[in-house]
């Protein structure tokens, strides 16, 4: 006999049809992440635009005890929702709630015209089962099916405490976006940004600030009554850099985030700005103006070498960024007259000028395969986020002229190049933005906080320690 979360529910109660799934999914999730914005979080997410023809896929409820404060099933289809790749279908118009495969029906889902299907539940592991608490020791047990061919891709168990449920959610979200795409997830990641609270109203304090890629559980890392600019992130994520003006002049800061200590590593005269870490994290490129004009240089972080890389009198030039293989920079330079992207070869030291269509590119990120660029983009005197094939120089302008912002800058990749964040002005506000590599999916990351700004996108992270591996077919 079926129980009660397995129960169907009959044609016609009601039931949207199929064909409406994609729209109503939508329509959901904008207001269930509107109505988790209203509990006080300061990052938003508002969803203003989805994917073409997205993977249409149910996360049915986990069955099991209720978790105070989180909802594991809706935080895992908001992850794959924002991507615009997915489109989750809304629990109320699931015909039947399995948790377990063998409670799963597949004509009900083929009926719902879904694509995959996550069951999954929640067992208390260790402790009162009637009194979860912080300490409670839970599991959670998922599967994942293809509706079509009617069998499991993904499976696994996770084990974790209730303060680390948001981040098993993150888990299953991975292992389903990876079993599905074949490209790793990266929901498991953390953003930084800068948040100014009260702007324009008398001293109003920069902080910087640490939270879960989707908005959640952020927290402060800095504060400050003076600007704080450039944060970057170090590729074993343990470390992160910025420019501080708490002494009066730019200041190149790298703080330790289990401890918070506090490192300057570049406070000379003139300009420090711009930092960003090497690959193998030992090396800190930066814009200095020690010598002069704004150049770039190389300070290896153990020896405290400094290597001047650039020289160009009469240029700036600054917004160094490093290929993956570490072999050369990429950096903003006018020494053309304008502001444009060129690449450094730092064995060879041959430049070459990598932007032409425009007569303002710069704050260039490179995506993981090092042969495509995103960087500031001046089109009829707007300020827009372009995307560049490096092999067919093809520029696409991922943030479109007729949108409702001003001023897109900051451009920060997620990890598996798939999503970008950038920082732009809505309704006079400082917000962040998110738009995916395709232009397709978008939404916006307001605070009601403040104003947001300067993201960085974290490299995958390891995160905790969860138990167990999904097994993905």
């Amino acid at each position: 006999m079926r129980t009660r979360k397995s129960r169907r529910i009959p044609r016609e109660a009601g039931r949207a049809p199929a064909r409406s799934a994609r729209f109503a999914a939508k329509a959901a999730f904008v207001g269930a992440l509107l109505a988790l914005c209203a509990k006080g979080f300061a990052l938003e997410i508002v969803i203003t635009e989805g994917g073409d023809n997205p993977t249409r896929i149910a996360v049915v409820p986990f069955g099991g005890p209720s978790l105070p404060g989180q909802d594991l099933a809706a935080i895992v289809a908001a992850d794959l929702q924002r991507t615009g790749q997915f489109a989750a279908l809304p629990s109320a118009d699931m015909l039947s709630l399995p948790d377990s495969p063998q409670d799963v029906f597949f004509r009900d889902w083929r009926l719902l015209g879904m694509d995959y299907l996550l069951v999954a539940r929640v067992s208390v592991a260790a402790g009162d089962p009637t009194r979860i608490t912080a300490n409670t020791r839970l599991a959670l047990d998922y599967h994942l099916f293809d509706v079509a061919a009617e069998r499991g891709i993904a499976t696994a168990r996770l084990a974790f405490t209730l303060d680390l449920a948001r981040d098993a959610a993150h888990r299953v979200a991975d292992d389903v976006y990876f079993a599905v795409t074949g490209v790793r997830g990266a929901f498991s990641t953390k953003i930084l940004f800068v948040l100014q609270r009260d702007a324009g109203t008398g001293p109003a304090p920069y902080r910087l600030m640490l939270a879960d890629a989707d908005g959640h559980r952020e927290r402060e890392l800095f504060r400050s009554e003076d600007a704080i600019l450039s944060p970057a992130w170090s590729p074993t994520a343990d470390r992160v850099a910025y420019v501080s003006f708490e002494t009066g002049r730019s200041t190149i800061v790298v703080q330790e985030l289990a401890t918070a200590e506090r490192t300057r590593v570049a406070e000379y005269p003139g300009i420090n700005g711009a930092p960003t870490f090497s690959p193998d994290g030992t090396r800190l490129a930066m814009s200095l103006s020690r010598d002069g004009n704004p150049e770039i240089y190389v300070k290896n972080l153990a020896s405290g070498e400094l290597r001047r890389v650039t020289r160009r009198p009469n240029a700036i030039d600054t917004e160094p960024v490093w290929s993956p293989d570490g072999e050369s920079l990429i950096f903003t330079s006018d020494r053309g007259g304008k502001a444009q992207v060129y690449r450094k070869d730092l064995k060879t030291s041959f430049v070459e000028r990598l932007t032409f269509e425009g007569d303002y590119n710069a704050r260039a990120r490179v995506l993981p395969d090092g042969g495509h660029l995103v960087y500031v983009h001046r089109r009829e005197g707007v300020y827009r986020i372009a995307w560049q094939d490096l092999e067919k120089d093809s520029l696409r302008v991922l943030t479109a002229l007729d949108q409702q912002t001003a001023l897109d800058e900051s451009p920060t990749l997620a990890p598996n190049g798939m999503m970008m964040i950038y920082a732009t002005r809505n309704q006079g506000r400082g917000v962040l933005a998110a738009v995916s590599i395709d232009g397709h999916a978008k939404y916006f990351l307001p605070s009601q906080a403040g104003d947001v700004r300067e993201p960085a996108w974290s490299p995958f992270l390891d995160g905790p320690e969860l138990g167990g591996t999904a097994a993905v077919d």
